[in-house]
């Protein structure tokens, strides 16, 4: 008697934004992973340009990301009924919700967040008012649009945000992951240059007061109204905060997984994370990223990632591997809570 069907799983990879490579990288370490007994495997690439093409999911084929090569395909015959898609695209065009209303209309079931909770946790800005609204506390930013950053007037509003928020300051493109375009600005005299980078990336901005506090991450498993924590980690950056070079390139950030905290504080920030994860309608998988002061305010959310870095060495699995949870049925998991969500948001959709 032959076994179950096995699942057809298309994991999806590469896109537009900055985050392009990290992608293509994440992508060979799921495909690598993923258990040949259980799933029938396809890997779609998406160029820079927007091309979406069939590639090989022989790993061993390649070094250390698949590269986007193979025949190319239309989006939605790629996405073919009774698949299940695993999206692995970071950043704009991928994390924010627009890639999700693709799939929403192939009518796919699909790993990771919906429409809104993808949208809301990649704008920054938006992010922080969803924040605020739920009370949830955070340093204090402000957002501003690129037109408020330019001409005469120009000078009075950062006059202004440097009185509100002190130095050291963050400033972040609205839309963007990876800590790219993020500067860590000192003093009035840098903020200029810190701008015109963040704006290469996107025309809303976020400034935000620079916190002395501790980095504990945690990552957030389940269906929105039913999510579960990891055990905690902390990263102690090797560089002046945790950029893109530290998280890439460098390799000097230290992770210590599970973070030094008391039982108290361990449960309070897993609490709070799934609280966050709530908030934003999440699904599926999140890392919720906290600066802790202590003394002082305590818990503060930094902010939610939909689509976290998902190599065997990225924070997300790891923290699940200290819970108990190998890499492998990580994935497992992962695509079980898809078809369960398609399953329950198929009942109230059109009789």
């Amino acid at each position: 008697m032959s076994g179950p069907a096995r699942i057809r799983l298309v994991v999806l990879f590469g896109g537009q934004s900055a985050e392009h490579d990290i992608s293509r990288v994440t992508a060979r370490h799921v495909l690598a992973a993923a258990d040949p007994a259980r799933y029938e495997l396809t890997a779609i690439g998406i160029t820079r340009e927007g091309t979406w093409v069939r590639c090989s999911t022989d790993v061993s084929s390649f070094g250390d990301a698949i590269e986007i090569v193979g025949e190319t395909v239309n989006p939605f015959s790629a996405l073919t009924a009774g698949s299940v898609v695993f999206p692995l695209l970071h950043g704009p065009m991928g994390e924010d919700g627009t890639l999700q209303g693709l799939l929403e209309l192939a009518g796919v079931p699909f790993v990771g967040s919906a429409v809104l909770g993808s949208s809301v946790a990649m704008d920054k800005m938006m992010a922080k008012h969803v924040a605020d609204a739920a009370g949830i506390a955070q340093a204090t930013w402000r957002g501003l649009h690129a037109d408020e950053l330019t001409g005469a007037a120009s000078d009075a509003v950062l006059d202004a945000i440097s009185d509100e928020l002190g130095f050291p300051m963050f400033v972040k493109p609205a839309n963007m992951g990876s800590s790219i375009g993020i500067s860590k600005v000192d003093a009035r005299s840098e903020l200029r240059a810190a701008i015109d980078d963040a704006l290469r990336y996107d025309e809303w901005l976020v400034f935000e007061e620079g916190v002395v506090g501790r980095e504990i991450e945690v990552a957030v498993l389940g269906h929105t109204t039913s999510p579960r924590a990891s055990v905690p980690g902390e990263i102690v950056p090797g560089a002046d905060f945790y950029d893109f070079e530290d998280k890439y390139a460098t390799g000097a950030a230290q992770l210590h997984i599970p973070a030094s905290l008391s039982d108290d504080e361990a449960t309070q920030v897993r609490e709070l994370a799934c609280r966050v994860f709530r908030a934003y309608r999440a699904e599926g998988l999140s890392r919720v990223d906290f600066f802790f002061e202590s003394p002082g305010r305590g818990w503060l959310l930094n902010e939610i990632n939909t689509i976290p870095g998902f190599t065997p060495i990225s924070m997300y699995p790891q923290m699940w591997q200290a819970s108990g949870l190998p890499y492998r049925a990580l994935i497992d998991e992962l695509v079980s809570l898809a078809i369960e969500r398609h399953a329950t948001v198929s009942r109230y959709r059109g009789a």
